[in-house]
């Protein structure tokens, strides 16, 4: 599959984007990616899917790699505007939001399995899914991100 082209992102999105790998090493002393001088460029190349979104009251994504575009069959500008619990079917959101509780509660769970829908009603099912909170450079919660490698479609 063709990539999909990097974004063309502001300071500000760069450092945000940044969080996820930062939020990540901080809370497990590993890396998430690569080490590399652009860490929007290596999250975006990433072969796992990796997503982020804000706090705001109905979190919206702010973030997704190319690989969680082409699963949720989005486009990056689409994504971006999607309020992250849309991605998840009706009768998945109450898990999800246990889910979020859960890691808001731990800071990181690496062990989250569920099913998402694609923006064209795709169903699968994700595995071994990390998801942790994003914290800003004076430990301010700044929301959630998730990363993972596995997933398989649902009939």
């Amino acid at each position: 599959m063709p990539a999909i082209p990097i974004p063309d992102w502001t300071t500000d999105q760069r450092a945000r984007i940044a969080r996820i790998a930062t939020s990540y090493h901080a809370l497990t002393g590993r890396d998430l990616i690569p080490p590399s001088a652009d860490i929007a460029h290596a999250l975006w190349n990433a072969p796992a899917a990796i997503v982020g979104h804000g706090t705001e009251p109905d979190p919206i994504f702010y973030f997704g790699n190319q690989t969680a575009l082409r699963l949720f069959e989005m486009s990056f500008e689409d994504f971006t505007r999607l309020p992250s619990r849309l991605s998840a079917e009706p009768l998945a959101r109450d898990e999800r939001a246990r889910l979020l509780d859960r890691v808001t509660r731990l800071g990181i769970i690496e062990d989250y399995a569920g099913v998402r829908i694609s923006a064209t009603g795709r169903r699968f099912r994700i595995a071994n899914a990390a998801v942790w909170n994003l914290t800003d450079a004076q430990g301010r919660r700044a929301g959630q991100a998730a990363c993972f490698a596995e997933w398989t479609p649902v009939a």
